[in-house]
């Protein structure tokens, strides 16, 4: 009996042992590449004098969410849609990285609620500090603190811009080392705050620059496009809206409702943005896409519209649909303030990685923009933006 107990033991051990290396060494691995997928295609034709006015581009992304995903963006990896060797490779000087805190169950278009948290198995099987398991403040705090480990061990060849300063310094670097990457952090959605404006305070010094109002559910700040209520602000909401401003905290309205969107641009005059978004009188998808006339105002105000890379933004999300939908909002609301926002690495299937970013150079070109406007849409448009709004 003893033999068979000491067996029965040992047996037990070993399917423990595999059963932890699968959930915490290979189940994050199957999760991240069946969430961000690059369909597979065969290599787009690009022209060599495209690559070569593509290499006097500085691109710049208003949306990427990799710090969500164990992988190490450090490195070059094989799933997902980018990394920093990735973004180098793509001709990339500037890239936002969003913080995903919170993802309710069974997400949808519409009519989410803030419920059923199921961010707290992912960041079990991650291995994120135990502090983020119920904490969507510490699951900020905790990305910041990658993206933080990340500038410093990379030998200068990363820089988290928190200011102006920090953003002139690192591209006048990089006019002599086109490896240098320049990040900007900001939170999907300003639920981390906790109902505690003084969270503000704390996120800013872990190097936000950027926050979104909202994600993909109604919050405390106020209404999201895929919530319930379709609500404006409340009255923390607008607390926040107010600290931001004195701050000099950018503010992002991705995924706020209509009304919040509104009362926004009722309360503040400071520039905007919408990171990543679809144009609704080309992609009518109202739950993801707010109308025109919102668009406009920011637009007018000196704000910025980042462009997604997916269908629901999108509805062509190829090369081509993304750059027809660049060349429609440079037409519709102005050059200066259409962008990129990819949202690599945030649950959608995509048509390219960062490595081919020249392929919407390429289209651009072929459906008759000029060189000057491209420019400006691949990244001096978002470098200008945040050389003027990022705090002194």
């Amino acid at each position: 009996m003893k033999r068979f107990a000491k067996f029965t033991l040992g047996f037990l051990g070993i399917i423990l042992i595999l059963a932890a290396l699968y959930v915490f060494l290979i189940l994050p691995h199957k999760v991240d590449n069946k969430l961000n997928q690059v369909i597979a295609h065969d290599a787009y034709p690009i022209s060599k004098e495209v690559t070569e006015f593509h290499k006097t581009l500085r691109v710049a992304d208003l949306h990427a969410d990799t710090l969500l995903w164990k992988r190490n963006p450090a490195k070059r990896n094989t799933v997902g849609q980018t990394d920093m060797p990735r973004l180098r490779d793509g001709g990339y000087a500037l890239q936002v990285f969003s913080a995903v805190t919170f993802v309710p169950a069974n997400m949808k278009h519409h009519g989410n609620t803030m419920n059923k948290d199921r961010m707290v198995l992912l960041t079990f099987i991650q291995e994120w500090p135990a502090r983020t398991w119920h904490s969507i403040f510490e699951r900020a705090r905790y990305q910041a603190q990658r993206l933080q480990k990340l500038e410093r061990q990379s030998g200068g060849k990363f820089v988290l811009a928190r200011t102006k300063t920090d953003l002139r310094k690192a591209l006048e670097a990089r006019q002599s080392d086109r490896d240098i990457l320049i990040g900007i952090l900001e939170t999907e959605g300003a639920h981390p705050l906790e109902g505690n404006l003084n969270n503000i305070d704390k996120l800013y010094a872990e190097g936000y620059r950027m926050f979104g109002l909202q994600h993909f559910f109604d919050n405390a700040l106020g209404g999201s496009l895929h919530g319930v209520s379709d609500a404006g602000l409340t009255n923390f909401g607008r607390n926040v809206v107010r600290k931001m401003g004195e701050k000099g905290i950018i503010i992002d309205l991705a995924h706020s409702s209509v009304k919040t969107v509104k009362d926004v641009l009722a309360m503040t005059k400071q520039p905007l943005l919408i990171s990543h978004t679809g144009i609704l009188s080309l992609c009518k998808h109202p739950q993801r896409n707010i109308p025109d006339r919102y668009m406009q105002e920011i637009a007018d105000r000196g704000g910025l519209i980042g462009i997604g890379f997916w269908e629901t933004a999108n509805c062509d999300p190829t090369p081509d649909g993304i750059a027809k939908m660049l060349i429609y909002g440079a037409k519709t609301f102005g050059v200066d303030a259409i962008a990129l926002g990819s949202d690599f690495d945030g649950a959608v299937t995509t048509k390219i990685d960062a490595t081919e970013i020249s392929t919407i150079t390429d289209a651009l070109l072929r459906q008759g923009m000029s060189k000057p406007d491209i420019t400006k849409v691949m990244g001096e448009n978002q470098i200008a933006f945040f050389l003027n709004n990022l705090p002194n």
